[in-house]
């Protein structure tokens, strides 16, 4: 997993409240396990025309105008903006897949699902929780000003305003030590490792026939 310590980017803002996680990526893009290709498909049911497919090619699809992703001037986004509970429903894991294969890396809301939230530190992106006149006062000033940007600074706990506003955002300490240092499951029970061989090394010697 890639370090997160800062990030100045564009602001996508998706004026929806309780954006499940079908919606995110629907159920007929689950047959991979695999974390990557889930970008083309995200939001598929919002951002295009007809229904996709599977392993299907997306560049000729016809994309709904008037859906937020698809405006040029939200192109680039790294961080989506949205309303309160967002990732509700299933639990499935390509949520956040889809999020980050698209190129989001970080999702300002006033709240979120509890396993996508969880879900979302795992695989790379930052969920930022803030209060409802916080979020409402961001999405008018992204919709005013083409171009808006923040700048998240994790280790900080900051987001730095185009006018240098700085929110300050609250974040648990070793969800941030993880981020910040790019430690998923698989790379926090590596830093174990030297342990792990010596344990299994003594197993081997004092239980044998287990080998």
């Amino acid at each position: 997993m890639e370090k997160f310590t800062r990030l100045t980017a564009i602001v996508a803002p998706l004026d929806r409240a309780n954006v499940d996680t079908d919606a995110i990526i629907p159920k007929q893009f689950l047959k991979s396990i695999k974390r990557s290709g889930f970008g083309p498909n995200l939001f598929d049911e919002w951002r295009y025309e007809d229904v996709g497919q599977p392993d299907a090619d997306n560049s000729g699809r016809p994309l709904r105008k008037d859906f937020v992703l698809n405006l040029p001037r939200y192109q680039g986004a790294k961080i989506l903006l949205a309303r309160e509970n967002f990732g509700c429903g299933s639990s499935r894991e390509h949520a956040p897949w889809a999020l980050k294969d698209f190129g989001f890396d970080v999702i300002i809301a006033p709240s979120f699902a509890d396993i996508f939230f969880n879900n979302s530190f795992k695989n790379g992106i930052l969920p930022i929780v803030l209060d409802d006149k916080t979020v409402d006062n961001l999405f008018q000033e992204t919709f005013a000003h083409e171009g808006y940007q923040l700048e998240i600074n994790l280790a900080e706990q900051h987001i730095i305003k185009p006018d240098g506003e700085v929110i300050a955002f609250e974040v648990d300490r070793f969800r941030k030590h993880c981020l910040l240092n790019g430690l998923d499951d698989i790379g926090l029970t590596l830093q174990h490792a030297e342990q792990i061989q010596a344990f299994e090394a003594n197993r081997k010697a004092t239980k044998p026939w287990l080998y």
